[in-house]
Order: C-alpha cells, then sequence, then structure tokens
C-alpha cells in the first residue's frame, strides 16, 4: 500500500546557540559550543556548575503578561513554532485539518517547585491560579493548538529523551492516516533547576568539568564523563506532499520512514549491545521503502556518557552494514548545544534536515582522544560536505526506559 508523502516546509528553534534556526545553524557549522557556568549562586553547592543555557531569554520575544501565564516549556516551544510556522509561509489550513504533536520529556517542572516554595513560604492564597496549566505535560502542545486554532488533534508523546523524535514520527503518522493536512511538531525542555542537576548528579550521568564548560560534552572521546544538561525547543511543520505543492511551498525534505522499539533491558541503562536501537533504524529504513545504502549521514542521539555512546555505534553499524564506517558521516551536535532532553531530537532533527538541504554536516566537537571502541566514521571538528544526489539521512533519540526511535530524512 502506497504511503502519503509527508515533507517538512518550515524550521523553528530556540537553543542555547541562538534564538532561532539561522543562528543555531551557523553555530552547528563553525562548531561552536553553547555551554557556559551557570549564573546563579546555587551551583555551588552542586558538583556540576554549568548548563546549555538558552541564548536568547523568551522575555525578549514573548509580552511579560503572557510570560507569567506560561511555564518556561511553554514559551521556548511558542516562539520555536512562530518561526516554524512563518518559516512555512503560514500555511492556510482548515483548522480540522491542522494537528499538534509537541513534547517534554519532564513537563512544567520549574512551575511545579516554584509554586510548591510559594506555598510553603506564603500560603496557598499565593499559588497562581495558572499553576496546573502551566505544569501539566501537555501545556506546550495546548498552547500551541491555541495559537493556530488546530483541531486535528493534540497530542503528547512522552518517552524521555525520546519525547520530541516520538512527536515528529507520530506527527509523520497522524499525516499518512489521513486525520490531518499539517502537523506543527517536535518538542522542549526547560529543566535547568538544582533538584534536575542534583538528581542526575547523584547518578552520576553529567559531567563535572567545571574548570572547562565548553569542553564537556565530548560524546565518543574516550575521556568523556558524562552529559551536559541543555535546554531550548525545536518545531517542525510537516506536511503532506500533495497540500504543499497545492500552495507552491518550500520544501526542506521528506520525512520519509519511523521507527520505534523498545530495549525492555533497565530503567536508565542503554542495552549494551544496541539491539533494539539497530532494530529502531531497520523499521525505519522498511518504512521509508530504503535500503541501508541510501543512509549517507546519521545525526546520533550520543550523549557523551561513558555507557551510550560506544553501544549507538554498534548499532548503527549492525543495522546499516558493515561498509557503513566507510560510507556513513556520523556527528553529535549534542558536542555543542548539551542535551536538550524531551527537546533534542526536534532540534537534531533540524540539524539533519538543514545537512540534506544544504549539503554540509556540521562536526562533533571536544574529541580529543576518539574511544577505541568507535566503529563509525566520525565527523570531527569541522564540517564536512554530504554527497550530492538523491540520498537519506537518519537522526535517532534515545530515552531513559529503553525508548528508541529513528526517523529517517531524505533529500527533497
Amino acid at each position: 500500500m502506497s504511503k502519503t508523502d509527508v515533507v517538512v516546509t518550515g524550521l523553528g528553534a530556540t537553543t542555547p546557540l541562538g534564538g532561532d534556526v539561522a543562528t543555531t545553524w551557523s553555530a552547528l557549522l563553525d562548531g561552536r559550543s553553547g555551554i557556559t557556568a551557570l549564573p546563579e549562586e546555587w551551583h555551588e553547592k552542586l558538583p556540576v556548575h554549568f548548563a546549555g543555557q538558552i541564548a536568547q531569554e523568551p522575555s525578549e520575544k514573548l509580552p511579560r503578561p503572557r510570560l507569567r501565564r506560561l511555564d518556561r516549556t511553554q514559551q521556548f516551544a511558542l516562539i520555536a513554532a512562530k518561526e516554524a510556522w512563518e518559516h512555512a509561509g503560514s500555511p492556510e489550513v482548515d483548522p480540522v485539518r491542522l494537528g499538534v504533536v509537541v513534547s517534554s520529556g519532564i513537563g512544567g517542572i520549574l512551575t511545579i517547585l516554584e509554586q510548591y516554595d510559594t506555598f510553603r513560604e506564603k500560603g496557598w492564597k499565593r499559588v497562581s491560579p495558572f499553576t496546573v496549566p502551566m505544569l501539566m505535560p501537555n501545556s506546550p502542545a495546548a498552547a500551541i493548538s491555541l495559537e493556530y486554532t488546530a483541531r486535528a488533534g493534540s497530542h503528547v508523546p512522552v518517552s524521555a529523551c525520546a519525547s520530541s523524535a516520538e512527536a515528529i514520527a507520530n506527527g509523520v503518522d497522524m499525516i499518512r492516516s489521513g486525520r490531518a493536512d499539517v502537523v506543527i511538531a517536535g518538542g522542549t525542555e526547560a529543566a535547568i533547576h538544582p533538584l534536575n542537576i542534583a538528581s542526575f548528579a547523584s547518578m552520576r550521568a553529567l559531567s563535572t568539568r567545571n574548570d572547562d564548560p565548553q569542553t564537556a560534552s565530548r560524546p565518543w572521546d574516550k575521556n568523556r564523563d558524562g552529559f551536559v544538561m541543555g535546554e531550548g525547543a525545536g518545531i517542525l511543520i510537516l506536511e503532506s506532499a500533495e497540500h504543499a505543492a497545492k500552495r507552491g511551498a518550500h520544501v526542506y525534505a521528506h520525512a520519509s520512514g519511523v521507527g520505534y522499539t523498545n530495549d525492555a533491558y533497565d530503567i536508565v541503562q542503554p542495552d549494551p549491545e544496541g539491539v533494539g536501537q539497530a532494530r529502531a533504524i531497520t523499521v525505519a529504513l522498511d518504512d521509508a521503502d530504503l535500503k541501508p545504502t541510501d543512509i549517507v549521514h546519521v545525526n546520533a542521539h550520543a550523549t557523551s556518557t561513558p555507557a551510550g555512546d560506544v553501544g549507538e555505534t554498534r548499532a548503527i553499524r549492525s543495522a546499516l552494514g558493515d561498509s557503513a564506517t566507510d560510507r556513513i558521516a556520523v556527528t553529535s551536535t549534542k558536542s555543542m548545544t548539551g542535551h536538550l532532553l524531551g527537546g533534542a531530537g526536534a532540534v537534531e532533527s533540524i540539524a539533519t534536515i538543514l545537512a540534506l538541504h544544504d549539503g554540509r554536516i556540521p562536526p562533533t566537537i571536544n574529541i580529543e582522544e576518539l574511544d577505541p571502541d568507535v566503529v563509525v566514521d566520525v565527523v570531527r571538528d569541522k564540517p564536512r560536505d554530504m554527497p550530492s544526489g538523491d540520498v537519506a539521512a537518519i537522526n535517532e533519540s534515545f530515552g531513559f526506559g529503553g525508548h528508541n526511535v529513528a526517523v529517517v530524512f531524505r533529500r527533497a
């Protein structure tokens, strides 16, 4: 049975590298780090003193009265959605044919913690009446659906750090199923808070390179010591190719295949052999009707953790063949943005799409000595030209709980 062709017509982002897609993309190609020291004094009580903080505060783009009614996750998502929508040419679409799939791995955690402090210190009457609409995990999707009158459905897959990749995959499925012509899809995260940093630090998951934060995120480096927490959002406008063609929209890429699997191995640790990850890639390729040899680039999940990075390279090689080492360029943009948790997959999908569109693959920075167990060709230090022609690339995202998502994009 033929599948509806789904295309990407708009991109929006706010990240530690920039307040929009163009600035973020330029920084990625330049190999610049967005990791900075935390300005708040509370970091002194923690073993980690840095993070990938947003480059442009929402207060520069949203009016103050509105900011007070939105959790930071909602603020990021709305800013990225606005850019993506305008980028797509503000498509005219029947509201009942417009959908939203926007996720967050953690949700409105800052609102929960701040309002609980208010309750404890000042009493219940001082708690904001907007607390529940701000803290609920579906709040970013709800805010976007209200903003654009999206009535086909508003969905929120929550799969930890795979959340926004799964949101994009669900958006593709939503259009293919015939439920929508256009879907606003992606993810957002705003979780830089002492409790969250303390929690990840207690798990020994975070880098502690306080003396040099900009080199702390170092996927595949032999001496990597953990990931760097980041914040931000990425949004894609997905559209049926037929709808996009009718309105003469510019197409950045085809969203050709999606694959979902689960490790069922451990609540935190990935399967060290990467079996579920490899199967997600294989399922996505089958869904896209592509062969492993069609893939020329992978934007890997690679977070800079000792356990996860090498296993992922095994999965890539297992799914795409032993020759993948010679023909597939693999990169981790987390080396520059840090790990945006539930927002990571969407921002990294944007990087994957732009690599196909512009023909340039951003580098992985901070690799001083490549781990000898890495079995793929890692793009290091400077961008690499992508092969011309009808080629495809994969974005991978994995999350606590064993979630694996792979999305295949094909050059337009």
